[in-house]
């Protein structure tokens, strides 16, 4: 991230059609495409995503009943912006988008789990399966 640079946020999934977005899911071996990425935003009862200079460079999502409980799939800041709190604003943000429901769940690989324990998150169990064949979306 260069010094010039100036992160914005918007929950606004409008947002998304003016944006540059590549480089996500770094690992995945079979991730989703940066077309199919904006489809899971738009799909996603909440957003929040930074911006710098017209390019997405970090977004968190959840899904939730907007009743008692919400489950956020994604959190993703691109790897030349991590780092930089990016991610904890996104997280705080969608917290308080969330602030009316009882439980937030996320399921994290274990690398992540202090960070999200640093957001105020338990650590709990989960059980989950994957159809690792749709990793890279329909």
């Amino acid at each position: 991230m260069n010094k010039e640079s100036h992160i914005t946020y918007s929950s606004d999934k409008n947002d998304l059609e003016k944006l540059e977005v590549s480089g996500f899911f770094v690992g995945w071996p079979n991730p989703p495409s940066d077309q199919t990425l904006k489809k899971i935003l738009h799909n996603s009862q909440h957003i929040v995503i930074a911006i710098d200079h017209g390019v997405l460079v970090g977004f968190i999502n959840a899904l939730t009943d907007n009743v008692l409980s919400a489950y956020i799939p994604l959190l993703e800041v691109l790897p030349s912006y991590q780092g930089k709190g990016i991610g904890k604003v996104l997280v705080e943000k969608m917290k308080d988008n969330l602030k009316n429901i009882y439980m937030m769940d996320i399921c994290c690989d274990e690398d992540v789990i202090p960070f999200y324990e640093k957001q105020g998150f338990k650590r709990g169990h989960s059980m989950f399966k994957r159809n690792y064949e749709f990793q890279s979306g329909k």
